[in-house]
């Protein structure tokens, strides 16, 4: 397979993995329903997106680089909002 048809085929799933977190993001911003969100689960995949950005860079994958960062912030965007709604209910209760 040619190097563009490679890169080409990077971004086509990245693409795809990253905007399945935009719904998620959507719904938790809306509706401020984030009861089944787990906290670990998006501090663990934060990490994995960490080093997988760092892997991207050091063999030079633009594709792994981009679309790990993207969903490095779409999850923490994630995680803050989860974060934040659990500080509030703690704080009322």
């Amino acid at each position: 397979m040619d190097g563009w048809a490679v890169t080409a085929l990077g971004f086509v799933a990245g693409l795809l993995s990253t905007s399945s977190f935009v719904p998620q993001l959507i719904k938790a911003w809306k509706e401020s329903d984030l009861h089944g969100i787990s906290r670990r689960m998006y501090a663990v995949n934060l990490c994995s997106f960490a080093l997988w950005t760092t892997y991207g860079a050091l063999i030079g994958s633009l594709p792994v680089i981009v679309f790990n960062v993207l969903c490095f912030v779409l999850s923490a965007a994630i995680l803050t909002l989860k974060l934040r709604k659990s500080g509030a209910a703690g704080k009322t209760a």
